[in-house]
């Protein structure tokens, strides 16, 4: 049946837009507005969220005085997939003995190097210093902080020992031994809160 041999009253009857209340008119573009603005937010944060940085907060004094309990940091996600991590940065990362929990550390020893800890002293052996070098960390460690331990580990060639900057409350390396690259989330670049100690995380350089 053709729809000029329909029934008059079958035929849909559309009300011109002029007719239409400016109230409900302003409604529905308010609620179009809405609506744009959500998906360009979600196509903008989401990305940002998952891929970019993620917001984390510390839990324990494992790095005191660096970073306190209940701080909340930004992670950078993405510096990572292009370069690998540096010694000194601190980083966040999945417990290797549970990952459902996440760790805040700093990189200590780098793939393929050894890290011998000596008399409250480390000392990094790699190609470049085959006879090791002491590590300075007076950078960011407490005068008075001690490292604990009697060891000589190996790392391969996707493996970085960790320490926490609270060396006698942190449960890092010496005690779970090295983690592996996978296991990173990413570095921790901002301090966000609490706002008189917000600051961009550097990265400390060492005397070779």
């Amino acid at each position: 049946m053709s729809l000029f041999d329909q029934d008059q009253s079958e035929i849909p009857s559309f009300e011109p837009e002029s007719q239409v209340p400016e109230w409900w008119r302003n409604f529905r573009s308010f609620v179009w507005e809405t609506v744009k603005v959500i998906i360009i937010s979600l196509l903008i944060i989401v990305p940002v969220r998952y891929f970019l940085i993620q917001p984390f907060y510390v839990q324990g004094s494992s790095m005191k005085p660096n970073f306190f309990d209940r701080e909340y940091l930004i992670i950078d996600e993405i510096s990572y997939r292009f370069e690998k991590p540096v010694r000194g940065e601190v980083i966040v990362f999945r417990y290797p003995r549970d990952p459902k929990k996440f760790f805040i550390k700093r990189v200590i020893g780098l793939p393929g190097e050894q890290v011998e800890i000596n008399n409250s002293e480390i000392t990094i052996f790699n190609s470049q210093n085959p006879d090791g070098f002491k590590l300075d960390e007076s950078g960011y460690l407490a005068q008075d902080v001690k490292t604990s331990g009697n060891l000589r580990v190996s790392l391969d060639d996707n493996e970085y020992y960790v320490m926490g900057d609270n060396r006698s409350s942190s449960l890092d390396s010496r005690g779970f031994g090295p983690i592996q690259s996978p296991a990173i989330v990413g570095r921790v670049w901002l301090r966000g809160w609490p706002v008189d100690r917000a600051a961009v995380i550097g990265t400390p350089e060492y005397d070779l």
